[in-house]
């Protein structure tokens, strides 16, 4: 009977805590974070032909936003982020080449606040731009493209860690970060 006494106890505590903590994130945010970065392209250019590209490599961002707290136990926000997806570089083929994409994004975030946990979702945009080399042969190009992303947050007070796999699609080419965030709140 001891044992189900504290269980309980433990439970009403958590739950203290987690219905303080749900209304106490909301509010302008900024952080960064780091993760490993995804290109796949496929690729058709007249000196080369058409191929397949895929490469890895280390990204990293800087993340603004506001979290509107509208409503208690739901996240409601809005944040933009300078997003570097390294250079990731590979070969299909006889063809070899690397990728430098980076761009800046905004994104409309919502989330259901669970406490000290939270999940949440996220569509938006990205303006990237991309200096690309495959076999000796360079090019530039930018554009503007739709942007996803979905995520889990753990916040202690002001302080959250939040991680998230995005996937942005830029032109002929889907781009995806998995990445960790450490987000301070105003």
């Amino acid at each position: 009977m001891k044992h189900v006494q504290n269980a309980i106890l433990v439970l009403v505590g958590w739950a203290a805590v987690s219905t303080v903590q749900a209304g106490g994130d909301s509010g302008f945010y900024f952080g960064g974070g780091v993760g490993r970065s995804n290109v796949d392209a496929s690729l058709s250019n007249p000196g080369l032909g058409s191929f397949s590209f895929d490469g890895n490599d280390t990204g990293f961002k800087v993340i603004a936003g506001y979290n509107l707290g509208l409503v208690p136990f739901v996240d409601i926000a809005v944040e933009g982020a300078y997003v570097d997806f390294g250079t990731p570089d590979g070969s299909a083929g006889s063809n070899s080449g690397k990728v430098d994409i980076s761009g800046f994004d905004a994104f409309a975030l919502a989330g259901v606040s669970l406490g000290l946990t939270g999940w949440f979702a996220k569509v938006g945009v990205i303006r990237w731009d991309n200096d690309s080399t495959f076999n000796g042969v360079a090019s530039s190009d930018s554009g503007t493209d739709a942007a996803f992303g979905v995520g889990m947050r753990l916040q202690l007070f002001s302080f959250s860690v939040r991680g998230e796999y995005e996937l942005f699609e830029a032109d002929n080419t889907d781009v995806s970060l998995f990445s960790v965030s450490g987000l301070f709140t105003f």
